[in-house]
């Protein structure tokens, strides 16, 4: 697995790459040779938020932690990235022996078959169905804080596509277009 780590408002220094770099050692085992993690750190008032994003094929891999010491972070998003992938492998299991299509990828993330339990690990509660309407973003915006949701799935009237638009975490919105 190669490594990318960057510092916003801090300099990350050589030996702390290194540090870095062993403590993602410890899970570098579960991804492809070919992965690539982005590790970003940025200092915020008291507190250091580090954020791993690791591309796996088509598939990304992404965990944040807040933390007063640098290097508990870093152990915290392993612990994350740890449980996330045990997850994600329960899934393209379950998702293999219902179509052999995953197969593939099911063997390229490896996890032991001890870590994985049979129980199931999403339930849906409830299914929703509603009229997509073709409107504009500003439009979904206004319908989304209209509902009080902090997502709205509507048609482009554009485009003609399903788009998403969404409330980020710093209060702005964000759009989702996919990409085909």
């Amino acid at each position: 697995m190669r490594y990318n780590i960057k510092g916003k408002n801090i300099d990350i220094g050589e030996r702390t790459r290194e540090k870095v770099s062993d403590k993602l050692d410890r899970i570098k085992k579960l991804f492809p040779e070919d992965a690539e993690a982005t590790v970003k750190f940025e200092e915020q008032k008291l507190e250091t938020i580090v954020e791993v994003t690791i591309h796996m094929g088509k598939r990304i891999i992404r965990a944040e932690a807040r933390d007063k010491d640098m290097m508990a972070g870093v152990d915290k998003v392993v612990d994350i990235l740890e449980g996330q992938i045990v997850k994600y492998k329960k899934r393209l299991r379950s998702k293999m022996r219902k179509d052999v299509s995953f197969k593939e990828e099911y063997e390229s993330v490896k996890v032991s078959e001890e870590t994985i339990d049979e129980t199931p690990l999403y339930k849906i509660e409830k299914v929703k169905k509603f009229e997509l309407r073709p409107m504009d973003s500003e439009e979904a915006v206004m319908q989304m804080e209209l509902l009080g949701h902090d997502f709205f799935v509507f048609r482009n009237g554009e485009t003609d596509i399903v788009n998403v638009v969404y409330k980020r975490k710093d209060g702005s919105f964000g759009l989702i277009e996919p990409e085909y």
